[in-house]
C-alpha cells in the first residue's frame, strides 16, 4: 500500500514542472506600438499574419539584405552604398519617419518588425548562415541610424536603454572647456548631447581621443553615440541568433512554416528572381533561331557553356535541354523559332528521331502542350540563379547548372578564358568568390568586367539608375542587360533606354 501511495503520480505537481507547456503555449496577443522607425528587435511579434505575408514580407527583406552584402564584397564606401540602396529600400523596405504625415507607418513598420524575426528563424540553423545574417543586418540598422534625423536618433538612444546615464546640464557647464576641446560644444547648443559610460565600453573611442573621460567614466557626444549603438544592436542579435537556434528543433513539428523557412535559407545563396516576360525580354532585339550564335556573346556563363555544348556535341542532355529551352524562352525566342533552333543543333539525328523523342518536351515547355495548368501558365518559366544553383546538380556527361558553383576550379578557369576572360585580377576574384560561395557575385564579377566600360557610360549619361544595377540573380536578368549596355546608341540613332525592373 505505501508503495502504490509513492508510485502513484502527483498531478499537481506534474502540472507545475511540465514548463514546456507555459513555455511553448499560444502567444497571447500583444498590441505592437512602433514609437521609432528604428528598431532593436527585442520583442517577437505575436499578432496573426497570412501565410502569403509571411514569405512575401521575408523574400523584400531578403532582397535588400543580399543586395547589402553584394555592396560589402564591392567595397562600396558608406556613402556609396546608401545612395546605391536608397531605392530598393523604399521598393520593398519603406521605413518613414515620425515626421511624416503617411498614414502607412504602422503597416511599413509591422513588416520590418515580422520580416526580421521571420528571417531570423530561417537563418538561425547553422553558425554561417548567423554571422552573415548578423553582419547585413547591422549593415542595414547603420543605414538607418545614419539617416535618422538628430531627435528621432536622440529619443530611440533613450529609449532602447544602453545601461548610460545622460549629462546633466551643470555638468556641461562645469566641463564646458573639456567638451568643447572634443567636440566644439557650445552652451545652449541643441545639436549636442552627451552620455556617460564606463569607459571599457567604448575603448575604440577612447584610444582616438574622442570622449572625454573623468572618475573612469567616457562622456560620449551624440555624434559618437551611433558606432555604440551599432556595437550594442548587433551584441544583442548575435545573444538573439542563439537562443533562436536552440528553439528551432520545436519548428520542425509545423509543417507549413519548415518548407518556407528552409527556402528562404536556400535563398540566402542567392536571393531567387521572379521572372515575367515583360521585364525580362528586350523590345526591339531580333531574337530568333539564326541569330542565337551571335546572341550567345550575352549569355551569361551558364547559358554560354550549355550553347557551347550543344554546338560541340549536337546534343544535351534532358536537364540541360530543359534549362537552356525555358532560358531561350524567356529572351523572347517563340516557340516555331525554338523547334527550328533545336533541330538544326541535333543536326546528327533524323527528322522522326527528333519528332518522336525531343519535339513534345519543347512544346510542353512553352504550354503549347501539357496539363491544363501548364497549358493556362504559359509553360514553365525560365530557371532563376537560385534554382541553377540548387536543383538537379549535374552528373557525369551533363552540362546544366551554374559554373561558378559546379565546376573544378581549374575548368572554370579554362571556360573563362575560353569565353575571353584572361584579366588575372578577375579570375583570382572569381576564385575567391568561387571558395567563399559566393557564386552570383563571381557571375556578377565577370558581367562588370566584360562591360566595364558600357556602365561607366550609362553612369555618365544617366542611362542607368542605381535600382538597375543591382545584383543580377538571374540568367535572363543577365542577358538583357548585357544586350542593352552593348548596344547603347545603336537604336535608332539614340541611347536605349534601360527600364526599371
Amino acid at each position: 500500500m505505501l508503495r502504490q501511495d509513492f508510485n502513484r503520480p502527483d498531478i499537481k505537481r506534474r502540472a507545475l514542472a511540465d514548463h514546456r507547456k507555459k513555455q511553448f503555449a499560444d502567444p497571447t496577443y500583444q498590441a505592437t506600438e512602433y514609437h521609432h522607425r528604428l528598431n532593436f528587435y527585442a520583442t517577437p511579434p505575436t499578432a496573426d499574419i497570412t501565410l502569403e505575408q509571411f514569405e512575401q514580407w521575408a523574400i523584400d527583406r531578403l532582397k535588400v539584405l543580399a543586395e547589402l552584402e553584394a555592396c560589402s564584397f564591392r567595397n562600396k564606401s558608406l556613402a556609396e552604398t546608401a545612395s546605391h540602396m536608397k531605392p530598393l529600400l523604399e521598393k520593398y523596405l519603406l521605413l518613414q519617419p515620425n515626421t511624416s504625415s503617411s498614414s502607412k507607418l504602422f503597416e511599413e513598420r509591422q513588416k520590418d518588425h515580422y520580416s526580421h524575426f521571420i528571417l531570423r528563424l530561417a537563418f538561425a540553423s547553422t553558425e554561417d548562415l548567423r554571422r552573415r545574417f548578423s553582419r547585413v543586418e547591422t549593415m542595414l540598422f547603420r543605414l538607418r541610424l545614419n539617416d535618422e534625423g538628430y531627435r528621432e536618433k536622440d529619443a530611440f538612444i533613450k529609449d532602447i536603454n544602453l545601461d548610460c546615464e545622460q549629462v546633466t546640464e551643470d555638468e556641461c557647464n562645469k566641463y564646458r572647456d573639456e567638451l568643447a576641446a572634443i567636440t566644439g560644444f557650445k552652451k545652449g547648443s541643441e545639436e549636442e548631447t552627451w552620455i556617460k559610460v564606463d569607459w571599457e565600453r567604448v575603448p575604440d573611442l577612447v584610444e582616438s581621443r574622442r570622449v572625454f573621460m573623468r572618475a573612469g567614466k567616457a562622456y560620449v557626444p551624440s555624434k559618437e553615440q551611433s558606432s555604440m549603438v551599432v556595437a550594442e544592436f548587433t551584441k544583442r542579435l548575435d545573444r538573439a541568433l542563439e537562443l533562436t537556434a536552440r528553439a528551432l528543433p520545436r519548428l520542425d513539428e509545423d509543417d507549413r512554416l519548415t518548407p518556407i523557412l528552409d527556402h528562404l535559407s536556400k535563398n540566402f545563396i542567392t536571393p531567387d528572381a521572379s521572372y515575367t516576360s515583360s521585364t525580362s525580354s528586350v523590345a526591339g532585339a531580333d531574337i530568333s533561331a539564326r541569330n542565337i550564335d551571335s546572341l550567345s556573346a550575352h549569355f551569361p556563363l551558364c547559358m554560354q557553356n550549355l550553347h557551347r555544348s550543344l554546338r560541340r556535341d549536337a546534343h544535351l542532355k534532358h536537364f540541360g535541354r530543359l534549362q537552356y529551352t525555358l532560358f531561350l524562352k524567356g529572351i523572347g525566342l517563340n516557340l516555331e523559332e525554338c523547334l527550328i533552333f533545336w533541330r538544326s543543333a541535333f543536326h546528327k539525328i533524323t527528322d522522326d528521331t527528333f519528332n518522336k523523342e525531343y519535339r513534345y518536351n519543347v512544346r510542353h515547355s512553352y504550354g503549347d502542350v501539357g496539363g491544363d495548368s501548364n497549358r493556362r501558365g504559359g509553360g514553365y518559366s525560365p530557371f532563376s540563379c537560385q534554382k541553377i544553383l540548387t536543383e538537379h546538380p549535374p552528373g557525369p556527361g551533363e552540362a546544366h547548372g551554374c559554373p561558378y558553383r559546379h565546376f573544378s576550379l581549374e575548368n572554370l578557369t579554362a571556360l573563362l578564358q575560353g569565353v575571353g576572360i584572361t584579366d588575372r585580377s578577375v579570375l583570382n576574384g572569381v576564385k575567391e568568390d568561387k571558395e567563399s560561395q559566393k557564386f552570383h557575385m563571381a557571375c556578377n564579377r565577370v558581367f562588370e568586367h566584360v562591360h566595364k566600360n558600357e556602365i561607366k557610360k550609362a553612369k555618365e549619361e544617366s542611362i542607368m539608375t542605381s535600382a538597375q544595377l543591382e545584383t543580377i540573380v538571374h540568367p535572363n536578368e543577365y542577358f538583357k542587360r548585357s544586350y542593352l549596355l552593348k548596344n547603347l546608341g545603336k537604336a535608332n540613332g539614340d541611347d536605349i533606354k534601360m527600364e526599371d525592373s
